[in-house]
């Protein structure tokens, strides 16, 4: 997976982590679950605060 793909990385997080609450959570936080998935394999420095959003939105998508 690649910061891209945010949809994919959005169902990754709500499968590992099904008690967060996506709405709560710190970019902090996300970014570093980002990059303990398994099958990340992306630069870290490419994260943004855009690629974030996408991720986090996707997230509360899945979560709805």
């Amino acid at each position: 997976m690649k910061w891209t793909d945010s949809r994919e990385i959005a169902i990754e997080l709500a499968e590992a982590h099904p008690e967060v609450d996506p709405t709560r959570i710190n970019f902090v936080d996300l970014r570093n679950w980002v990059l303990a998935l398994p099958g990340f394999d992306d630069d870290p420095r490419h994260s943004g605060e855009k690629i974030l959003e996408a991720i986090q939105m996707n997230w509360i998508d899945e979560a709805d």
